[in-house]
């Protein structure tokens, strides 16, 4: 991920002390993905986590990675990010979970925000504030528009760094086997078991789709795929339409083996 002043003031601002740590395990799928892998690892402290990199298992190219992080868990699902994500929990042993993608980055004092919603027995879910590695203020429009639909809605995607307690999400039978869509999936059925809390700081996004597709049309696509997921289109219709999640095997699989 590229570094820039904005995205170093967000990420290593002064925090707050921590009270006493709970638990926690972080999931991060993976695929063909190992430039923004190894640069998220790098660039993260993990002290006290347990970290588990669920990769496809058609994909080669982590190998390096992998090898160079031997510290770290690493598991194989067939592909699909529903389908990793649920092979990692199923390693987990922390109280709670963290699931943050390869292209995103945790910032300074991540385990706070877990800490704290840790403290409410009513929270059934919690991400964090949204944010692109850009300068563009496209950039800063789109992370003003993700926080009214979050504030209004009540509704965070997988790129904000989603955590619960395990318990639940395991209660919950993980996350569905969707090709797309699985976190707002999750969300959905989280906010029917207690309240969200939305965390201030920020999880760094890198804006490489945005760049590739134009602000424009990444943006209108994104819309489109809600609006259309919510009038009840499948998933397996709707993942056709965006080129950034490719086709999602055909074989079905249960949403979690514990």
């Amino acid at each position: 991920m590229r570094k820039h002043p904005y995205v170093d003031a967000l990420l290593y601002r002064r925090m707050p002390p921590a009270l006493e740590p709970v638990s926690v395990s972080v999931v991060i799928p993976v695929y063909r993905d190992s430039e923004a892998l190894a640069a998220m690892l790098d660039a993260v402290d993990w002290s006290g986590a347990q970290v588990i990199v669920a990769a496809a298992a058609d994909d080669a190219t982590i190998e390096t990675v992998r090898r160079r992080r031997p510290d770290l868990m690493w598991t194989e699902a067939p592909r699909g990010r529903a389908r990793q994500m649920n092979a990692g929990a199923g390693l987990a042993r922390g109280e709670w979970l963290v699931f943050v993608h390869a292209d995103s980055r945790l910032p300074r004092g991540w385990r706070t925000a877990i800490d704290e919603a840790a403290r409410h027995s009513n929270v059934a879910l919690g991400c964090y504030r949204f944010a692109l590695d850009s300068p563009s203020w496209f950039a800063r429009a789109l992370e003003a528009g993700v926080r009214v639909r979050v504030a209004l809605a009540g509704l965070p995607y997988g790129d904000q760094a989603l955590f619960l307690r395990r318990s639940l999400f395991e209660a919950a039978g993980g996350f569905a086997d969707l090709p797309i869509m699985e976190d707002v999936d999750l969300v959905r059925r989280m906010r029917r078991e207690g309240r969200l809390f939305r965390s201030t700081l920020p999880v760094v996004t890198s804006a490489r789709r945005w760049e590739r597709d134009g602000w424009v049309r990444r943006t209108a696509l994104h819309l489109a795929l809600i609006a259309l997921y919510f009038c009840g289109v499948p998933p397996e219709r709707l993942v056709r339409l965006d080129r950034a999640r490719a086709p999602h095997p055909e074989s079905p699989g249960p949403r979690m083996s514990l």
